[in-house]
């Protein structure tokens, strides 16, 4: 009777633990029309405290390869209502822009990732929520980890 009990609560906890795993999603609506939702599940680390994940939005474009190119638009860190969750989203990608150089015409174009203009999308490396990233259709999601030194420099007087 003990042991029946036992390998019940067992498999009740093993259960319980396998859909808390799934659920967290449950707090990320699906993508309305026209947007992807994107997830990404970050591995554990030792030190995430000393991580940052880039995020980096765009599209593959067929461009000119002397000219630099950016895209318009803003990612937005939303919390959801209820959960306390962020999700970033991309409402629109904006206008393609670039700098005005003279190329050849006859030059081939070459397919480039052309990203959102701006400073670097940085946020905070957490392996124990996804990380999900809403926008338009099309448009692809990167990621890159940014790594910090584990001790701090001193800054020379003077």
């Amino acid at each position: 009777m003990r042991r029946t009990f036992l390998l019940t609560l067992m498999a009740i906890l093993l259960g319980a633990s396998i859909l808390s795993a799934q659920d967290d999603m449950q707090a990320f609506p699906p993508a309305d029309e026209g947007m992807t939702r994107h997830v990404l599940r970050l591995p554990a680390e030792p030190e995430e405290a000393l991580l940052k994940v880039e995020l980096i939005l765009g599209k593959a474009v067929l461009t000119d390869a002397a000219n630099r190119y950016f895209f318009g638009g803003e990612i937005a860190a939303e919390t959801i209502p209820g959960w306390g969750y962020t999700r970033y989203v991309l409402h629109r990608l904006g206008p393609m822009a670039g700098t005005l150089m003279a190329v050849d015409p006859s030059a081939p174009k070459v397919e480039r990732f052309i990203t959102l203009a701006g400073e670097p999308f940085l946020i905070r490396y957490n392996s124990r929520l996804p990380v999900v990233v809403y926008a338009p259709t099309g448009v692809e999601v990167r990621w890159r980890v940014w790594r910090a030194d584990a001790q701090p420099q001193a800054m020379p007087q003077g």
